[in-house]
């Protein structure tokens, strides 16, 4: 939803806040510079005024140098301090933004494309260093230059003020007319260019697709039908500022004629003298510096309107809540340690360490829901798989298990107590997740492996790799563990292990499993599979499985149907008593005659 002007310049003045000390400070210095330029016609009046009457011309000179050496210390002054807060201005909006976006729901983050959020933290931030910061106070130095001209301009001839004034408005009207024109133009590309990093990312993401599919043309295309456009609006936002200075410029041109040929007229009739004309002219050739400042800054504040407009759409994201006094980062109850695993709560043996009760969850206002009455105990200790066809809703419960998404009808438990009482990273404390693709993190292996436990050390880094397999792969490594990774310098295998290490490293109560093994060959994947049986021997397991082995080795299979669970047993139970089970073991074992 668009806002209103004042919406949106209340958005700039939020980012402009705390620096008005800065603000203020940089108006005081352009007023100043501004009177010392209004000052220098009169002085120059001054000067001839004296040679016409052989007074000294040391008084008026000196004074001409002084304007000169404190309006050129001014300008640079108030240059390096607007130049400063607006990069401050660009820095926090950016840091807000980034804040907001890692603290936002998942579905909120994950319903635009990532590139278009990229770009409006990168780009449309820069269009705020203008607005925020010297636009607004061009904007007054401008009509205080403007009105300070032209009321100098009449108190040296009323008849060519009024010459003057004339040509003022017709530029005015223009300026009034067009403005709006130009900065729906700019708006309108600034929009396409997001769209513009929108796709290109994700295409950039799936390049291997993209080649493998000989759509490297069509994706282009599509690329640059976005990139048209926004160039398209931004040479028709050129056409029309190049008509408004030419006819701007032409028209204070024809005013100064006229000036020059009525200051003739009027000097030959006596009733004006030739310093006062000459001051006015050199009052007339500087008129285009305030339209000039004011149209500038105008054009601005109205780009910086638009980013804001596009920036408050981040700034309204919907973020992770937590009861009042529930925002801790650890729910265990311990010092430190209990008798279930080395960081597992102190509490009932028997009890199921995570537990959804009647839970109906959907991925926004208005969708089907993606689980409907879904009820699951997840014991402390052991292994849980969850099968089902696609869309059964088994990757939604790993999403509500994690808090990623909330449930509309139902509870989550950690131990008993729902889940809003011990807040998102409370719960997520107690949770290690290796999602289905995996990702690796910008930064090095090391990175990687400490991004969720920073304080795990050499040793445990150490056993952690040989338990996933990677001691070789990563002493192979130019730097080994300082090694900068990228998607292109690990297999997608090796990428699935560094998360699983990852995510071992935290030694987790609950470890999530959207299918971990996937991209693994057979020595590997059983390699795997004995860490994984470790790991349920000390806590709880849960895992998406798609393949055989997962399923074999899991102590309660739960399968999933319309997002239901159908039934839930041990695979020879379900075997025996399940069909869609049955089916689905089928195709399991498909494919993984099919992978080896």
């Amino acid at each position: 939803m668009s806002m209103n002007a004042p919406e949106s310049l209340r958005v700039l003045w939020s980012y402009a806040r705390p620096h008005r000390r800065s603000l203020a400070g940089g108006l005081a210095l352009a007023l100043a510079a501004s009177a010392l330029g209004l000052a220098t016609p009169m002085v120059t009046k001054w000067v001839l005024d004296a040679l016409g009457e052989g007074a000294s011309l040391r008084g008026p000179v000196l004074a001409l140098l002084g304007l000169l050496v404190l309006g050129a210390v001014l300008y640079c002054v108030q240059w390096i301090l607007l130049g400063t807060l607006g990069e401050r201005v660009v820095l926090e909006a950016r840091d807000r933004m980034v804040r907001r976006l890692f603290h936002a729901t998942v579905p909120a983050v994950t319903r635009r494309p990532p590139g278009e959020l990229v770009s409006r933290a990168v780009s449309d931030t820069v269009l705020l260093r203008e607005a925020a910061s010297s636009g607004v106070i061009g904007l007054i130095n401008g009509v205080v230059m403007l009105v300070g001209t032209l009321v100098l301009m009449s108190v040296l001839d009323l008849v060519l003020f009024g010459t003057t004034v004339a040509a003022v408005l017709v530029v005015v009207v223009l300026f009034a007319a067009l403005m709006p024109k130009i900065a729906k133009a700019q708006e309108r590309a600034q929009e396409h260019v997001g769209r513009v990093g929108g796709t290109l990312e994700g295409a950039l993401r799936a390049i291997r697709t993209v080649k493998a599919g000989g759509a490297e043309d069509r994706q282009a295309e599509r690329i640059a039908v976005d990139a048209r456009t926004s160039a398209q609006y931004g040479i028709r936002s050129v056409r029309l500022e190049a008509g408004v200075w030419t006819i701007a410029w032409t028209g204070i041109q024809l005013a100064v004629i006229l000036v020059l040929g009525v200051g003739a007229w009027r000097i030959g009739e006596g009733h004006l003298e030739v310093s006062s004309l000459i001051a006015f002219l050199l009052y007339a050739f500087g008129l285009m510096e305030p339209i000039t400042e004011l149209s500038q800054n105008l054009t601005a504040l109205q780009s910086g309107i638009a980013a804001a407009e596009r920036i408050r759409a981040v700034e309204e994201l919907p973020l992770e809540e937590d009861a009042p006094g529930r925002a801790g980062g650890d729910a265990r109850s311990g010092p430190g340690r209990s008798a279930y695993g080395p960081h597992g709560p102190r509490a009932d043996r028997d009890a199921p360490v995570l537990e959804l009760r009647g839970v109906t969850a959907a991925y926004g206002p208005g969708q089907e829901p993606a689980v409907r009455d879904l009820s699951l105990a997840v014991p402390r200790r052991g292994h849980v798989a969850i099968v089902g066809p696609s869309g059964a809703g088994k990757t939604t419960v790993l999403s509500l298990l994690l808090r990623f998404l909330e449930p509309q009808r139902g509870e989550l438990l950690l131990d008993g107590v729902p889940f809003a009482e011990h807040g998102h990273a409370a719960v997520r404390s107690r949770l290690a997740y290796v999602e289905q693709d995996t990702p690796v993190v910008p930064g090095t292996v090391r990175d990687n492996l400490l991004f969720s436990r920073p304080d795990a050390g050499e040793d445990e880094l150490a056993r952690v790799l040989a338990d996933v397999r990677l001691t070789e792969k990563v002493a192979s490594m130019d730097e080994g563990l300082d090694t900068e990774l990228s998607t292109a310098a690990v297999s997608g295998g090796e990428r699935q292990r560094i998360a699983l290490a990852r995510a071992l490293l935290r030694r987790p109560d609950v470890l999530l499993l959207d299918e971990a093994t996937a991209q693994l060959d057979a020595l590997t994947e059983a390699a795997v599979h004995d860490c994984v049986r470790r790991r349920a021997a000390e806590g709880a397991v849960v895992t998406i499985a798609h393949r055989l082995s997962t399923v074999v080795d899991a102590d309660v299979i739960v399968v999933m149907e319309n997002g239901r669970i159908r039934a839930r047993g041990t695979h020879a139970e379900l075997l025996a008593d399940d069909g869609l089970y049955r089916d689905l073991v089928g195709a399991l074992r498909m494919a993984d005659v099919t992978v080896g």
